[in-house]
Parts: C-alpha cells; sequence; structure tokens
C-alpha cells in the first residue's frame, strides 16, 4: 500500500497520541455525527432497504464466487469497446504499467480523480519518483495534498481539517502548484471552493492524461462507473485525451441490473443523498467524445488471497461508501491516521491486515481496533459481518498470521506481539482436547477459587483494571450435572 504510511506505529500508540489531541476530537466529532445523522434521515425515506441491502450482498457474494469468469468477461467487453486492459499482481507491477504509459503520451504531469485504489498502491509517489506530477483534483484530496497530509477517512479525506486550517494552507501552498489562492481569502465555504476551483480549472484544461479508479465495473458491457459530488471527476474522465483507470478486481457486477442497487445505496448510505450529483459512465472510446485512449489497469494486491478466506472475503463486497467511519465510536476519538492505512476505520481494520498481511506491528494490532459493538454491521449497505471479521482476524495473529505466498511457495508469516495470548490460547487448546486434563483442571480451580485474585498481575492488569474477574463457581458444572442428573446425557 502507499508508502505514506510506512513506519507508522501500532494502532494502540497511534491511537493514544491522536485522543490527546483536542482539535481533532473536536473535528471528527462534528463531521461524523452530522454525516451519520443525515445518512439515517435518507436511509429512513426508503421502505425497502433493508432488501437493497440484502440484494447488494447476494450480487457481491455471487460475483466474488465466480469473479474469475466475470473478469474475463469484463476484459472481452473493454477490449471490444476499444480499450485496452493490463492485469497487475501487486502496487508495484501496477505502478510500472501506468508511469510506462505516462511516459509513452510524452506529457510529465496527469490529473486524477479520487481513488483509494491508486491511493492503495502509493501512485503519486511513484510517479513524482518518475518525474511525473499527478494532481488531486478532489477538493478534500487536494487539502490533503496541498498540505503534505495523508487522507483520514474514505469519503472525506481531510475530514481532520477545520475551515481555518483549510485556509491556512490554501493560502501558503497554493502558489507552489499552481494559480495562488486569492488575496484576502476567508474560511468561508463558498470562498474556499471558489479557490479550489479557480486553481483547478487550469489544470483541467492542460491536462493530457487523467488517471482515476472506479466505483463499479459492469462485466456484460465493460462500462466503468465514478460517482462524485463536485464534477471533478467529470472534467478528468471527459477532457483529457487518455484516461488511465486502476481498479481492484473486486469492483465488478455481472450486468447493469446489478448496477441498479448499487446506485441507490452508495449515495445515501455515503453522502446521505439519493443520488449522487456526478454519476459519470463511461465505455471505451469513441470518436466524438471523451479521451481517444482508454487503459484499464485491474488491481489484484492481495486480494486474490483475501478471496481464498471463507470469513474475511466478505470485506470484498465493499463499495467504499464509509458508513462504518461514521458510527465508529473508536474511529471517532482517534481518527483515520491511526490506522495506518489509507483505509481507516471499521472496514480498514480488516481490510488492509488481509490485504498486506499481519506481518507488520500495525497490521497485527488493527483487528484489535475495535470495540466490537456491532454499529459498523448495522449500517453496512452490503451486510459486512465485520465484527466477525475482525474476531477472525484475531485468531489468525494469536495463531501466528496468515499463511502468504512468497513466489511459488506457501509460508506462515509470524506476527508481532501478542505472545501471551498466543500462548493462552494454544494452552487453552490443548486443555480442550483433553476432556480429562479439563476436568482435572476444573475441579482444581473450584477447590483453590478462595486464593483467586481480584485483578490480573502484569499485562493482564490492563484487562482487569476495568472489569471484575469471574467467580469461580463451587463445583464444575459437570460434577453439578453428575450430582443433580445422576449421570444421564452428561456432556463430555
Amino acid at each position: 500500500m502507499s508508502g505514506t504510511f510506512v513506519g507508522m506505529p501500532a494502532f494502540p500508540a497511534a491511537a493514544r497520541e491522536a485522543v490527546g489531541d483536542a482539535t481533532l476530537r473536536g473535528n471528527l466529532r462534528h463531521a461524523t455525527h452530522t454525516i451519520r445523522d443525515k445518512r439515517a434521515r435518507a436511509v429512513a425515506e426508503l421502505d425497502d432497504w433493508a432488501a437493497l441491502r440484502e440484494a447488494g450482498r447476494r450480487i457481491k457474494d455471487h460475483t466474488l464466487r465466480h469473479l474469475d469468469r466475470y473478469l474475463v468477461q469484463l476484459e472481452e467487453s473493454v477490449t471490444a469497446a476499444g480499450g485496452t486492459v493490463h492485469w497487475a499482481a501487486d502496487a508495484d507491477e501496477a505502478n510500472e504499467i501506468v508511469a510506462r504509459l505516462v511516459e509513452e503520451t510524452g506529457e510529465r504531469e496527469v490529473v486524477k480523480v479520487k481513488s483509494m485504489a491508486t491511493q492503495e498502491i502509493g501512485l503519486n509517489e511513484a510517479l513524482e519518483a518518475r518525474g511525473i506530477h499527478a494532481y488531486e483534483t478532489d477538493l478534500a484530496e487536494l487539502i490533503v495534498q496541498l498540505g503534505k497530509d495523508r487522507p483520514s477517512h474514505i469519503l472525506v479525506p481531510a475530514i481532520h481539517r477545520n475551515r481555518g486550517e483549510i485556509r491556512d494552507i490554501f493560502r501558503s501552498e497554493m502558489g507552489a502548484w499552481g494559480r495562488p489562492a486569492p488575496e484576502g481569502l476567508t474560511d468561508t465555504p463558498a470562498e474556499l471552493a471558489e479557490a479550489a476551483r479557480l486553481h483547478l480549472r487550469e489544470k483541467f484544461l492542460r491536462a493530457r492524461v487523467g488517471v482515476s479508479g472506479a466505483n463499479f465495473m459492469v462485466a456484460e458491457t465493460g462500462t466503468l462507473v465514478v460517482v462524485e459530488s463536485e464534477g471533478n471527476g467529470r472534467m478528468c474522465l471527459t477532457l483529457p485525451e487518455t484516461l488511465i483507470s486502476v481498479v481492484g478486481i473486486e469492483k465488478i457486477v455481472p450486468s447493469w441490473r446489478d448496477l441498479e442497487v448499487f446506485l441507490q445505496t452508495l449515495p445515501r448510505s455515503s453522502t446521505a443523498e439519493r443520488m449522487n450529483p456526478y454519476t459519470s459512465m463511461w465505455t471505451g472510446t469513441t470518436d466524438e467524445d471523451g479521451p481517444r485512449t482508454f487503459h484499464l489497469v485491474l488491481l489484484d494486491n492481495g486480494r486474490t488471497d483475501t478471496l481464498a478466506d471463507e470469513v474475511g472475503r466478505q470485506a470484498l463486497r465493499c463499495i467504499r461508501c464509509s458508513a462504518c467511519l461514521n458510527v465508529c465510536p473508536v474511529y471517532e476519538r482517534a481518527g483515520g491516521h491511526a490506522y495506518g492505512s489509507v483505509y481507516p476505520g471499521p472496514i480498514g481494520a480488516i481490510l488492509s491486515p488481509q490485504l498486506r498481511g499481519t506481518g507488520s506491528e500495525i497490521d497485527a494490532s488493527l483487528p484489535y481496533a475495535s470495540s466490537l459493538c456491532g454499529a459498523c454491521y448495522e449500517v453496512c449497505p452490503v451486510a459486512i459481518d465485520i465484527p466477525e471479521v475482525l474476531v477472525h482476524l484475531r485468531e489468525r495473529v494469536v495463531q501466528g498470521g496468515p499463511a502468504v505466498r512468497e513466489g511459488n511457495r506457501v509460508v506462515l508469516k509470524p506476527a508481532k506481539g501478542h505472545a501471551a495470548e498466543r500462548a493462552a490460547m494454544r494452552a487453552a487448546g490443548w486443555a480442550f482436547d483433553r476432556p480429562g486434563a479439563l476436568r482435572a483442571g476444573q475441579r482444581l480451580a473450584s477447590r483453590s477459587r478462595r486464593l483467586h485474585p481480584r485483578t490480573l498481575p502484569g499485562p493482564g492488569r490492563a484487562w482487569s483494571g476495568s472489569r471484575e474477574l469471574p467467580a469461580v463457581p463451587a463445583e464444575p458444572f459437570r460434577d453439578w450435572w453428575q450430582r443433580t442428573h445422576g449421570g444421564k446425557g452428561e456432556a463430555e
């Protein structure tokens, strides 16, 4: 994923620092509460929301089960429509493909539509290393880029910034990137938006290469879809002569009929709108309108490995609405940067460790960045059971990390940290496999219950500091059952 997050601390350390920033907490609280309240009202307008949610889940699950077939169909459709399809196994391959395609045009700058996939692979940094300047055109992404910052939210990357901070960034940085901010710029939303519009307009009119992602790809026609609220995407998708789209392989839907479901659920669940102000669709190229050359880069980058996990694969249903972030009590207090990934919040806590593996300290900590309250599952428009996947990934971390492919062999990646928990779980597994040993241990625990401490020593003190240890019963369940039922139907 993006190199901008390399070297960040594990979630507990990053979150501890973020919680101490009162301005950050205030910005996050105001923004997330506003968005989620609007979303709730928009969703309540639809009597069939539950049915749409279930339809979205089924479409995604069906597509993932037959992903190989639909990807081949998509390639055939895009090619027949005049586009060129490239396959990228990882971030390095995707970056190399895009950089080569830009260099072949002779251009040294590109305009970009907001794209999580290109952030995931660190495309901007890769292009910069080749002497190619990538200009973000989404307002929030522009704020992040000008501020030499990192995105902290899927829908609103600059959610951690308030209007005064944005004004200061525009005043100090815009001139170095192109047209400077107007004299006397204030922090009123209208003036900030106008300053961004004037700054970006010259880039739209000058650029010959555009780079995008896509919200959806329709296999039967080879159509790509981008939904947005500002119109910058429409400019990037239609004005340049060459368009390069980098899209994760899971973004596919089989048909136009399937697309209709998501065009209802995505805007309401993300921006709380009945429909997106701009829905751009393109199929290959045409001589009359839009780019003359179209390239589609299909990105794997860990998705195939994720697909192989029967529990974790449901994360690939995600349509990037960010509703889970706006209801998460952990995200609200810690912010997106603490997750060390372009995918923050609950979805990032299950997606990043699967795409990147749990071998690093930060990825091993992400499945624990949750209270398991379940609010994320309740709002997810494709019914991803995030708490279930979090618990599943915690098990993976405790057991020593995932099995991952290195070249032609599969190896087990050791996870850093959690040594005590890993030892405890292995001891419990040993005992549960041996009924006699378990029974003896239970009897010993019941007879020595008066000696049990009220709090745990060492690392366990943090857990028992806010919880009471459960009392050990006077006798084990099996002894009670034997005494009261005479051993009939004894459960072993």
